[in-house]
């Protein structure tokens, strides 16, 4: 069996996450990085790195990493956004995992989210374990623009060690990254038939705040707990107000 591993991740503009992420996987096969039109010097660090560059227009998340995972040279991927690392026991794991031969085709991996400089222990983060290695022949990414996953034939392993996410450093980093999210998620759901107005709007960010502050016992977390709902909550009321915009 080929038990030999690429890594593929995506990036654009990630200069300041991508140095942690590749120290995190020196000990991989192999590196693959795609990249859709950095202005930062995030294409000569994965090359100072020895990383495989590729360098293409921005074709939506979901392809994207399907073009990075169809560019790989091993079958068996693990796949990385650029503000991730693989932390030191999920490295021994999957080396664990190499050596006896892995029994699925693909593995949910425990991610530990980090908000503002602190972990987010409930929100609803605290149960996020995405498919992130797998066989390509078994799974790959699906196509969506945003919110994309892996599609993965059989039944999923799940890996407790963790991959560490250093998600939003600052509150203008997320308020940044959610002006991309919105603009993407009101595009898709628009080519889906979807319409929307301000009252509906309101409605889905306000269900979105009781969802993580209340039920997913948000308030838990503190002052970090209240501003990732709040913000979270505001992104999902830009999303339904650009739709709106769109249908007008």
């Amino acid at each position: 069996m080929d038990k030999a591993l690429s890594v593929v991740i995506i990036t654009r503009n990630e200069e300041r996450n991508i140095r942690g992420c590749l120290a995190s996987v020196r000990w991989a096969d192999e590196v693959v990085v795609v990249d859709s039109g950095s202005t930062d010097n995030t294409v000569g660090l994965c090359r100072q790195s020895g990383c495989r560059v590729i360098e293409t227009e921005w074709l939506g998340f979901g392809r994207t990493k399907r073009l990075a995972v169809d560019s790989a040279s091993n079958d068996w991927i693990l796949a990385l956004d650029a503000d991730e690392q693989v932390s030191a026991s999920l490295r021994q794991s999957i080396a664990d995992l190499f050596g006896t031969g892995p029994d699925r085709n693909g593995y949910r991996v425990k991610r530990r989210t980090f908000y503002l400089g602190r972990e987010v222990r409930h929100c609803g983060w605290n149960h996020d374990y995405p498919v992130r290695l797998f066989h390509r022949k078994h799974g790959n990414f699906n196509e969506r623009t945003v919110h994309e996953s892996v599609q993965l034939s059989g039944p999923a392993g799940t890996i407790e060690e963790a991959i560490l996410h250093y998600s939003y450093p600052t509150v203008h980093s997320h308020l940044q990254k959610m002006e991309r999210y919105a603009e993407l998620g009101a595009e898709a759901m628009l080519g889906q038939g979807r319409r929307s107005s301000v009252p509906l709007a309101l409605l889905h960010g306000a269900g979105k705040f009781l969802k993580m502050y209340v039920w997913q016992l948000g308030f838990l977390d503190g002052q970090t707990g209240f501003l990732l709902a709040l913000h979270s909550a505001f992104g999902v009321y830009w999303k339904y107000v650009k739709l709106w915009e769109q249908n007008r």
